[in-house]
């Protein structure tokens, strides 16, 4: 399946088969078409999830640097700088991750975390909208929006 029949799929499935077809969506990014690449990507990947960021940052930086085309590369060295809080080389690698897959919910995701971080809670709603109309189950962003839609869109009587 191409990447635009899994995104139509995704808008239209229920939750459980949304998170299915996410998966699906996540692995299909994830091949970049090089072994060493992958593994740069795995390795990277690994680093994060037992906080080990300059590791991380290390191994995605090398990605970055031999496959700057791999949208995915660029959207998992942001995660790493922003868990160093790192915000500006985060936001520039989100930046180019969407230029390179705009579709990318969790990409639009890390740029709504990072909104919201500088107070800039306008342009992080927007942006979890985004994500929730390509992911419309994306439970992070149904929870952001649902924390933001009063301040937002203001409150009613």
């Amino acid at each position: 399946q191409t990447e635009a029949d899994l995104l139509e799929r995704l808008r239209a499935a229920d939750p459980a088969d949304a998170a299915r077809i996410a998966r699906e969506l996540q692995a299909e990014w994830s091949k970049s078409g090089s072994a060493s690449i992958d593994l740069l990507l795995k390795r990277g990947r690994d680093a994060l999830e037992v906080a080990d960021i300059p590791t991380a940052i290390e191994h995605l930086t090398a990605l970055t640097d031999h496959a700057p085309d791999f949208a995915e590369g660029w959207h998992a060295r942001a995660s790493a700088y922003f868990a160093a809080e790192l915000y500006g080389p985060a936001m520039s690698d989100l930046e180019q991750a969407l230029r390179l897959n705009p579709n990318n919910y969790n990409a639009i995701f890390g740029l709504g975390a990072i909104l919201e971080t500088f107070d800039k809670e306008k342009l992080a709603y927007e942006a979890y909208q985004r994500v929730l109309a390509l992911y419309p189950h994306h439970e992070d962003a149904t929870q952001a929006v649902e924390r933001l839609k009063t301040q937002i869109e203001g409150r009613s009587l």
